[in-house]
């Protein structure tokens, strides 16, 4: 009897299409963000600061995954750019908080109407089943790999 296990597999493996699917996900919602003027860096602080999810340098980093230099990168782009604005805490000098200024709600409204239209896209031939089960699916794959 042949041994099936030393041939190639007869399907790609699971995860290899799961990360080449995130992969052009991914790349389209960069790409449309992009084309709006934003990222996604700046759309995950913009966001997180609209939904009152961070205040503080500090929970921004913990909102939007994104650690000490980079974050910091980041801000101070976001602040040349006019999007944010920074200053410490008056009773803790070592507390940086972060405020959206009224060009950066603006650029939350614009980057908010590009994710909107990419999750549209992504939706298209799926019903609400499929949705449902997509859903679970992807979240009992994220079970299955935690810790």
């Amino acid at each position: 009897m042949p041994d099936r296990t030393s041939g190639p597999p007869a399907e790609p493996p699971l995860g290899l299409q799961l990360a080449a699917a995130a992969r052009e996900v991914g790349r389209a919602f960069d790409a449309a963000l992009g084309a709006a003027g934003g990222s996604l860096s700046t759309w995950l602080v913009l966001l997180a600061l609209t939904t009152g999810r961070a205040a503080s340098q500090r929970e921004l980093a913990a909102a939007v995954g994104i650690q000490g230099a980079t974050l910091t990168h980041h801000l101070a782009g976001m602040e040349e750019a006019g999007l944010v604005a920074r200053r410490r805490e008056p009773t803790n000098r070592r507390v940086q908080l972060v405020e959206l200024t009224e060009a950066g709600r603006a650029a939350f409204r614009r980057l908010r109407d590009v994710a909107v239209e990419h999750d549209r896209r992504l939706r298209v031939g799926l019903d609400p089943d499929d949705e449902a089960a997509t859903r679970r699916v992807l979240e009992q794959l994220r079970a299955n790999v935690a810790g």
